[in-house]
């Protein structure tokens, strides 16, 4: 009996060990290639961004090569294998035997790059926890051990994709339990906090600096109104951001020709990029620009209330374009990139007709959290996930009123996101 039970315990130590290892390992690739996707991508997109600002012919070309690279890359380099982004890894996670294939890893990364870099309006986000949640996927098909803890070495590989690109470990454990997973088991600790632990290693090994350096002091109990309603319209404008996606998405399906599609896209993005700069790729520059140029009091001109108000009607429907078109990404970079300009227009409306003294700087972070909160459905991720962005945590908890406030008002108008909708055949 004895010997049995030592037995039972050493196969159980085994395992364990094991699982520490691969979970290790997922933790140091995932990290290595969403470092080096946002590295590149930030890289390259302020080149071409710079090109294109200096020339802006080059806003009709970039899209198109963009696009048609993307599209002969998916046919025969790719071998018309299919795409349909985080939907897959929602397939691989509820199936016992649909698995990522390893192609996934290379495609997303290099589409997701190109897509961002040729002026495609969405983010590498979402390339990066695909590819990620790949290695995750590669790694529990290696050894029969790993056959149980499928969910969780996936999350793993996500949880570290998160943690590199926005350098929040408890936003990547977080997203991978909100979004992925939904359910917390021993395993998924144990792997999600060794990768996250990795990733995070790697990110102060390396320096990397927070995407936003935000100077955020303080916040006042008055603002709370005001929190709400941007909560509210947060709800609102992701509602809109998700019809925007799937209504695109439905129509473009319909165009047999792919050349048709990349061209359609091509001009609807051209067009919009001619208008308005800001909407090129991540559209971070545009946040950061923001952040250098702003100060507390930003008075409503004609100019910006046009701009910003164009912006936030054009953004989803480029970034709807851009994914129906065959571009590579998701809703990640958009939401947070509309967020910012509602929360600094909101801020604008309320100090310039009601002198409420708001600080813009403070409603810009609270908007991108709230909108990425109802967006995705996952207010905890985007509440770790900005606050990680701006490296700051005095705004956590008008932040967790808004993301809260936004999630359930989107839920309330539209029940589903981008990710869970699954069209009726």
């Amino acid at each position: 009996m004895k010997t049995t039970a030592q037995i039972k315990k050493n196969y159980q130590f085994i395992k364990f060990q094991k699982l520490v290892i691969v979970s290790l390992l997922i933790g140091f690739l995932s990290a290595f290639l969403g470092i080096t996707l946002k590295k590149m991508t930030e890289h390259y997109e302020e080149i071409f961004f710079h090109q294109a600002n200096v020339n802006p012919y080059f806003y009709i070309l970039f899209p198109v090569f963009g696009l048609s690279v993307i599209y002969f890359l998916r046919e025969y380099v790719f071998k018309k294998k299919e795409n349909k982004g985080i939907k897959e890894v929602f397939e691989s996670t509820n199936s016992k035997t649909k698995n990522l294939p390893s192609y996934k890893i290379p495609s997303h990364t290099i589409n997701g790059l190109l897509t961002v870099i040729f002026g495609g309006s969405t983010g590498i986000e979402v390339s990066t926890v695909v590819a990620t949640a790949t290695i995750g996927s590669v790694a529990h098909q290696k050894e029969n051990v790993f056959r149980q803890y499928k969910t969780e070495l996936i999350c793993a590989g996500v949880a570290a994709g998160i943690t590199a690109l926005f350098s929040s470990p408890i936003a990547g454990i977080l997203f991978a339990l909100e979004v992925i997973s939904r359910k917390v088991t021993r395993a998924f600790v144990i792997a999600n906090l060794i990768a996250v632990s990795i990733a995070f290693g790697l990110l102060t090994i390396l320096k990397e600096e927070p995407l936003f350096a935000v100077s955020i002091t303080t916040w006042h109990l008055r603002a709370i109104p005001y929190i709400i309603l941007l909560g509210i319209l947060a709800g609102i404008n992701s509602v809109y951001l998700t019809k925007c996606v799937l209504f695109f998405k439905s129509q473009f399906a319909k165009i047999s020709k792919h050349y048709h599609k990349i061209i359609i896209g091509s001009v609807i993005l051209s067009a919009s990029l001619f208008i308005f700069p800001q909407l090129y790729g991540e559209g971070y520059h545009a946040i950061k620009n923001i952040i250098i140029s702003g100060n507390n009091q930003l008075p409503l001109t004609l100019t910006l209330a046009f701009t910003f108000i164009g912006i936030l009607i054009l953004k989803p429907i480029v970034t709807s374009v851009t994914l129906a078109s065959g571009g590579d990404g998701g809703v990640f970079a958009p939401s947070l990139f509309i967020g910012a300009f509602l929360g600094i227009l909101l801020a604008s409306i309320l100090n310039t007709f009601f002198d409420t003294q708001i600080l813009p700087i403070n409603f810009m972070v609270i908007g991108m959290a709230a909108m990425l909160s109802a967006s995705i459905h996952a207010p905890f991720t985007a509440i770790f996930l900005v606050c990680g962005l701006t490296n700051n945590y005095t705004l956590f908890f008008p932040i967790l009123a808004a993301c809260l406030i936004s999630k359930y008002t989107a839920k309330m108008i539209y029940p589903k996101t981008v990710y869970t909708f699954a069209p009726t055949v």
